[in-house]
């Protein structure tokens, strides 16, 4: 028994089908899980059962939910569908489908007559999920609408690759919120309301941004690594990413196979023995050759000290690697003034 709500929804269901003919009783108990299974059937599984068409057992549906609401087992039940109104309410007013059902009972047969109380109560609308939102419940269509707007306008306001944390999209969420109550102005609710968007999602770390990025929908190792190595910050070496992807995913993560994801992927740069980075961080790629190569393309002819200063920033490796690199004579050399030169230039 649910301790959100005072009374027992199996025995309301009942109740109010009690107004039906015996036939309309067994084609909702059927479409709605009201019996023995908790699982709906549909329209065409219950029309082979009566040897009737798929629309005519829609209009037994419709017919007997229209009989429901007149009748006198539906005033008798006016007390629980006022509780499921203060429940909506409390969560904000509209709420995603399953999180209202699992909020009030984690058990699937109970879920199954709130569903059908749902349903029939009048206070109660469903919009049915489509590219934007998922399947919502609601009381105040005003209240619906703006929050639908909001959500909108905050999936417009973000880039493909922005990763906001849960305090940050709460902000920017509540900021394009208009003309709402303030008691639904706060954290609880705003996620909420946020879980309402298809298109706005949250990944494992707790960071929030469009559903459609890689650092969202995570699909895989190289997406595990990137957000493992991007909340460290700096760089870190592939056996701890390893090891972390394997605590927060939950996920046993194999050491050299991330190694290899990693060599793989343009995202990352191994910047040292084993330690990897994020390209978009400014390392450049290649190995301490090639670092070598770019930096004084970039800077001109240098002297020893400032090749290993600028490559130090560059790669966590022992200076004493970057002057053999530099003392290559098939890649650097030494101008009149005692500085290197890329070979060729």
């Amino acid at each position: 028994m649910s301790t959100i709500i005072n009374f027992k929804p199996k025995a309301v269901s009942k109740k109010l089908i009690e107004a039906l003919s015996v036939r309309s009783r067994d084609v909702m108990t059927k479409r709605y899980g009201l019996g023995k299974s908790a699982e709906p059937m549909t329209l065409d599984a219950i029309g082979k059962t009566y040897g009737i068409t798929r629309e005519r057992v829609r209009q037994i549906e419709n017919h007997a939910l229209a009989v429901i609401r007149k009748s006198k087992q539906y005033n008798d039940e006016k007390a629980a569908f006022d509780e499921i109104e203060k429940v909506i309410h409390s969560l904000g007013g509209i709420v995603v489908e399953q999180d209202l059902l699992d909020y009030i009972s984690k058990d699937s047969s109970i879920q199954s007559h709130i569903n059908f109380i749902l349903v029939v109560g009048h206070p109660f609308t469903k919009i049915k999920e489509d590219d934007d939102f998922k399947h919502r419940w609601f009381i105040d269509s005003i209240l619906s609408e703006k929050v639908h707007n909001a959500l909108k306008k905050l999936y417009s306001t973000l880039k493909d690759d922005d990763l906001l944390s849960e305090p940050d999209i709460i902000k920017a969420f509540l900021e394009q919120i208009e003309d709402v109550s303030e008691k639904f102005k706060n954290e609880e609710i705003a996620k909420r309301w946020l879980s309402l968007s298809k298109k706005i999602g949250r990944n494992p770390l707790g960071e929030w941004g469009k559903s459609e990025s890689s650092s969202i929908s995570t699909k895989g190792m190289r997406d595990y690594a990137y957000l493992i190595i991007r909340k460290h910050g700096s760089p870190i070496h592939f056996r701890e990413v390893a090891k972390v992807i394997t605590e927060v995913f939950k996920i046993k993560a194999h050491v050299a196979t991330c190694h290899n994801e990693l060599i793989k992927d343009p995202r990352f740069v191994l910047v040292g023995r084993g330690l990897y980075a994020l390209t978009e961080w400014g390392y450049m790629s290649g190995v301490v050759k090639d670092v070598i190569k770019k930096i004084i393309e970039k800077n001109g002819p240098l002297a020893k000290a400032e090749v290993v200063e600028k490559v130090m920033k560059e790669r966590y490796v022992k200076e004493n690697t970057i002057i053999i690199n530099l003392q290559n004579p098939k890649y650097f050399k030494k101008n009149k003034e005692g500085k290197y030169e890329v070979v060729g230039k």
